[in-house]
């Protein structure tokens, strides 16, 4: 799917803002119904740590949000979604750009909505590869996403007799 002029603008807008700026990613592709986006990340004076490769807090933070704003736009207001829980292993140091994609399907948004029909909340488990252009694995980014209905809280207590 091709990019329209309101996800380039959402694009530019999400890259301008100073706490994913920091980072030193950069959203490279967003859907227009955000269930695909692209994140790169170069090696550069900002991203390059002592040792001359980038840094692993640049590595994480260029791929942190992603997963939780795209799951608050495609489920809809609701839904209460949270980042609940990270972690990364660092495979190969990067000396290069890395690239990395996250993908969310239909039948994917179908069984959160399904699931969270029937529970009070639940938590889905997500995993972001950043690979170079030869598409050589260098960190691995696993999220755990806390996701309720917001009207969870009433389904669950009982209606009080008065």
């Amino acid at each position: 799917m091709s990019e329209s002029m309101r996800s380039r603008i959402r694009r530019f807008v999400f890259n301008l803002f100073p706490a994913y700026r920091g980072s030193g990613g950069r959203i490279t592709y967003l859907s227009d119904d955000w269930k695909e986006m692209r994140v790169e990340l170069p090696l550069s004076w900002r991203t390059r740590n002592y040792v001359g490769t980038i840094y692993g807090g640049s590595i994480y933070a260029s791929v942190d949000p992603m997963y939780m704003i795209m799951l608050i736009q495609t489920l809809g207001r609701d839904y209460v979604v949270w980042d609940k829980a990270a972690s990364i292993r660092f495979r190969k140091p990067g000396r290069t750009t890395l690239h990395a994609r996250f993908l969310l399907t239909d039948q994917e948004l179908d069984a959160i909505r399904a699931e969270a029909a029937v529970q009070p909340s639940l938590d889905r488990v997500y995993r972001v590869e950043l690979v170079d252009a030869e598409g050589v694995l260098h960190a691995e980014v696993e999220k755990t996403i806390y996701i309720r209905r917001k009207d969870a809280e009433r389904r669950a207590k009982p209606a009080s007799s008065g």
